[in-house]
């Protein structure tokens, strides 16, 4: 993580350039350099900013936020709620594809990489970008917050006619990021299986994204993963 500055992709270094020099930020890497000595951090460091290399600042067109990395074992790879190939999709993922078979008619796929999405201009970014195995939220509090609500507010700066999807109570808690007179946001229940059924799961925001976009003149997503 020491050289943390490089594996981020061009447009979000210049935009969060003065954030990576800060005090916090220098913090930050110093509390997981520590960690990565007493114990198994995930994802792998050429990882945990996955969300921004994918999806550059310019193509943006729509915003998922999650809490923290899954912390199961070849799990988290830096997208909020995706998991590599070959990797069993995790309850929340599966209850997304369920919401985007039902609203869309899409198959529900064997995989749980969302790359593809990131293609699309689907920005997912986790709050926290990085845990301590099996010890949810353990990284919680340490800085990346600061950075990534930077990020998200950026976006909201930068650019107009974005999606926010905001799932569950933590991600609408960043509502106050966004200037809702230039961008659209979309609220539910979280995917959880704790919470699918308050809400999520018959949100149709998939579809409800796709016609703001195309209100709006900019191609729609492809919510197929695969």
């Amino acid at each position: 993580m020491g050289d943390v500055n490089p594996q981020i992709e061009e447009s979000w270094l210049e935009a969060l350039r003065e954030d990576f020099s800060s005090e916090y930020f220098n913090s930050l890497k110093a509390f997981i350099k520590e960690e990565k000595k007493k114990y198994v951090i995930y994802p792998p460091g050429n990882k945990m900013f996955t969300a921004f290399n994918l999806c550059p600042l310019p193509s943006v067109k729509v915003v998922i936020i999650g809490q923290d990395p899954y912390h199961g074992p070849g799990q988290a790879h830096g997208l909020s709620f995706s998991v590599p190939e070959g990797i069993k999709i995790p309850p929340s993922l599966r209850n997304i594809y369920k919401e985007i078979n039902s609203d869309l008619g899409i198959p529900i796929p064997k995989t749980g990489n969302l790359e593809k999405w990131a293609g699309e201009g689907v920005l997912m970014l986790n709050a926290i970008l990085s845990v301590r195995a099996h010890e949810a939220a353990s990284h919680h509090g340490k800085g990346w917050e600061t950075f990534t609500d930077k990020a998200i507010k950026t976006v909201s700066d930068l650019r107009a006619g974005i999606v926010f999807l905001l799932w569950g109570k933590f991600a609408q808690d960043k509502q106050v990021l966004i200037d809702t007179n230039k961008h659209f946001i979309l609220t539910s229940a979280h995917p959880s299986p704790l919470s699918a059924s308050r809400g999520f799961l018959g949100c149709k925001h998939f579809s409800k994204t796709n016609q703001i976009l195309k209100e709006n003149g900019i191609e729609e997503i492809d919510w197929n993963p695969v």
